[in-house]
């Protein structure tokens, strides 16, 4: 998908910082319903915390509840297994791989969600590179997509699907491509342009509880009014939670013509993000026949704001010479 060009149902603290930043893949960052101080909210967990449908998480599997989605490979029965966990680097490389279910052979029967049976995101550790995919389905229950590789590292793959008659279920999976890596740091900001299209977002995210965010889109100073709908909705949003990826993924509130709805310039999202924290946000849209994907850096309400770098006063430093 195109990384320069997603917050209603699916299924995220510190400045995003450069390769340390991000704990190991199957590493499990604060429960849910839990303050970074480790406080209890009251509030409970879930995979993909805080969304209305099956597919966001508000209905949680009764085992692991305190767990937010995608920081596992294996859950409730269903394993995630890529055919290769190492990638050469570079455009269009095959990725495959299969989900296995409680009877231990691959799932072939899926609901669609959003207009697709599978939704595939990858994002590098340090979360450059971002990517929302829709892998097709073979026979035998290996689903197949190009992925776009251009630079060496670590990388995070998020399967997000709901097998028929069971549970939807977002499931992770580190995946490596070699070569020269360069982290990437991101500071906090809530206005970005992307192929020319100004996009803010307004809001705060509060741990622990509902929270309203809108995104508005324009071009040359003047709202877009006219978005494109995009797998069934104006938008979409992925939220990665900093130190452990953490995964939220929702769709705005209002269809594509209910009647209500408009289309655009503003979207809004209701998301409940699982803790205290630095969240990287990633809303598609779709205008003039091109999805787009804006980025954005956002702490949670009442998140300190990092220490930034001060120059020495006068006379000071480089040791007094």
């Amino acid at each position: 998908m195109n990384t320069a060009a997603k917050l209603s149902a699916y299924g995220a603290a510190l400045v995003l910082v450069a390769g340390g930043a991000w704990a190991t893949g199957t590493a499990v960052g604060p429960f849910a319903g839990q303050t970074a101080s480790g406080a209890a909210t009251g509030t409970p967990g879930g995979e993909d915390a805080g969304h209305g449908d099956a597919h966001s998480g508000t209905v949680a599997e009764t085992a692991q509840t305190d767990q937010p989605g995608g920081l596992a490979s294996s859950r409730g029965g269903y394993t995630l297994t890529p055919t290769t966990t190492t990638l050469a680097q570079g455009r269009n490389q095959t990725f495959s791989f299969t989900v296995t279910g409680p009877d231990g052979t691959p799932v072939t029967a899926y609901d669609v969600e959003h207009e697709k049976r599978m939704h595939l995101i990858v994002v590098r550790r340090d979360t450059s590179g971002f990517q929302h995919v829709h892998p097709e389905l073979g026979a035998d229950g290996t689903w197949t997509v190009p992925l776009d590789l251009p630079v060496g590292g670590s990388y995070r793959a998020y399967a997000d699907f709901k097998p028929t008659a069971a549970e939807a279920t977002t499931l992770g999976v580190d995946l490596t491509v070699p070569g020269d890596f360069r982290p990437v740091a991101y500071q906090p900001a809530r206005e970005t342009v992307v192929d020319g299209y100004q996009v803010r977002l307004d809001g705060d995210l509060s741990p622990g509880r509902s929270s309203k965010v809108t995104l508005t889109v324009s071009k040359d100073g003047r709202p877009v009014t006219d978005l494109q709908p995009y797998l069934g909705a104006y938008g979409h949003l992925v939220a990665l939670r900093g130190g452990d990826l953490a995964y939220l993924h929702v769709h705005p509130e209002g269809a594509p013509g209910d009647g209500k709805t408009p289309s655009g310039p503003s979207v809004t999202f209701f998301a409940e993000v699982p803790s205290a924290g630095t969240y990287r946000l990633f809303l598609d849209f779709q205008h003039g026949g091109t999805v787009r994907t804006a980025e954005f850096t956002i702490p949670t309400a009442g998140t300190p704001a990092p220490i930034q770098p001060q120059a020495p006063a006068a006379g000071e430093g480089h040791g007094g010479h």
